[in-house]
């Protein structure tokens, strides 16, 4: 028992260590599985790399704990260095980027939802930011070097240290009070919440591990028992810390449990937004008429269905998506602000960001203009960039549409439907909606659909 509580190697060292391996696991499979179950495609930018940088930090503060508080005892002490684990790897790299992550989003929240526009500083820029106490302290400790052969430090170190977690923690409770009158619609505040007590339990218990540590060096049960406690509240930590909600409202909703269908195929389907991505078979037809103006032909929802897939096959489909999105959005009510909010902030980052999965080709000041607007709530946010999209439909993928085996299938069954001929027939057809909104990618079984003649998106009514 004294030597393995000196050295490390004791039973419950080992439970511990399993536990935190199976926590970290688990964290990484909710990370990874929605990608792998449903093929949806990674995001682009901050919707990207924050998870990823939760998912690191969690490792590194795990990692850290494992070493520097020794669990098992290295043959080769250099892996063991105090200051690469206690100091930077458990701190700025650990515990500071794993706050700083979820402040990170909480910052978004409050811009988006409170002030109502995009946040003012990048995500890559506002990160590091918030990070520069963490490396500051890691920095004046590796000079000051206070830690002894165990990587325990003088008691007159304690006190700002856990200071700086505090702290952290305190400015998480500031922003999450500063949105919680918002009513949020995929559980963000609840998981912000979460974190908060998660965090600060475990803030406590690290105070009070800290502290047994430094002041009870001797009492070689109770050093056992403290990192043993250290460790599997870690381990809670940063699997209940771990949230996709903020960054990946739709993702954050895919159920992990049971195989099945998304619950929610499109941002408008989440939201509530009357008739979002259905069709109904009973509706009376409209005759399509191709010397129609453009977009009054797109408002046909059959129609639109249809020259949607047309685009996808010609890999050009992002415009007509932008399109049936914006559409969507202009069925939310004013008096809505936060579905409003909601479903522009999928747009924007789904069509509008640079490099984002479907970026749509408009002008610079008009991407400009989205980008850095004052309310993205606004009803007129998106209609010049409507506008040039239009234009440039017009000038290539419209032209050749009305010459397409897409345009006659479209007129074939408008007018069989007319006629109340093959309801039957055209009733067992596939009417589920496209996913595009979630996969953001062309549907792999269109064109395999049309040649078996399934007539998957033609089936569809108009929204009149």
């Amino acid at each position: 028992m004294a030597r393995c509580a000196v050295d490390g190697g004791c039973p419950s060292d080992y439970i511990a260590i399993v536990f935190a391996a199976l926590c970290l696991a688990l964290l990484i499979f909710r990370w990874i599985l929605p990608y792998v179950m449903y093929k949806i495609p990674l995001p682009k930018g901050s919707r990207f790399w924050i998870p990823v940088i939760q998912v690191f930090s969690s490792l590194n503060l795990l990692l850290s704990i494992v070493i520097s508080v020794s669990f098992f005892k290295f043959k080769r002490q250099k892996w063991r260095s105090c200051y690469i684990w206690a100091v930077w790897v458990e701190g700025p790299l650990g515990f500071g980027l794993l706050l700083s992550s979820r402040i990170t989003q909480t910052f978004q929240l409050y811009y988006i939802f409170v002030k109502r526009r995009l946040p003012p500083i990048k995500t890559h820029i506002f990160l590091p930011l918030i990070l520069l106490p963490w490396i500051s302290g890691a920095t004046f400790i590796n000079v000051k070097k206070p830690l002894n052969y165990r990587c325990h430090m003088g008691p007159r170190w304690i006190i700002p240290i856990m200071t700086l977690h505090i702290l952290y923690v305190a400015t998480l409770i500031v922003l999450t009070w500063a949105v919680r009158h918002i009513e949020f619609r995929f559980d963000e505040l609840r998981d912000l919440w979460k974190g908060i007590i998660v965090s600060a339990f475990s803030v406590g218990v690290w105070v009070s591990a800290y502290i047994t540590n430094e002041i009870h060096e001797e009492i070689l049960g109770l050093q056992v028992a403290s990192r043993f406690l250290l460790l599997v509240t870690a381990s809670i930590l940063v699997l209940t810390f771990f949230s996709t909600s903020s960054s990946q409202p739709l993702l954050s909703q895919i159920s992990l449990r049971k195989r099945e269908a998304l619950e929610y195929d499109s941002m408008g389907h989440a939201l509530g937004i009357p008739d979002s991505g259905l069709l109904l078979q009973r509706e009376p037809e409209t005759v399509i008429d191709p010397n129609e103006p453009l977009e009054k032909l797109l408002l046909n929802k059959r129609f639109r269905r249809s020259f949607m897939a047309f685009a996808d096959s010609c890999l050009a489909g992002e415009n007509v998506h932008f399109y049936d999105e914006v559409h969507e959005l202009g069925k939310l009510p004013l008096d809505d602000p936060v579905r409003r909010i909601y479903m522009a902030r999928h747009i924007i980052d789904n069509y509008i960001t640079p490099g984002a999965t479907m970026e749509v080709n408009i002008s610079h000041r008009c991407r400009q203009e989205i980008l850095t607007t004052s309310d993205l709530a606004d009803p007129n946010l998106f209609n010049t960039a409507l506008n040039e999209l239009i234009q440039l439909i017009k000038m290539n993928l419209a032209k050749d549409f009305w010459s397409s085996m897409f345009f006659l299938k479209l007129k074939e069954e408008t007018s069989m439907r007319s006629n109340g001929r093959d309801l039957e027939q055209m009733a067992s057809w596939n009417l589920s909606p496209r996913l595009s909104s979630v996969q953001g990618t062309d549907d792999p079984f269109q064109q395999e659909q049309f040649s078996k003649g399934s007539g998957h998106d033609s089936t569809h009514d108009s929204d009149h």
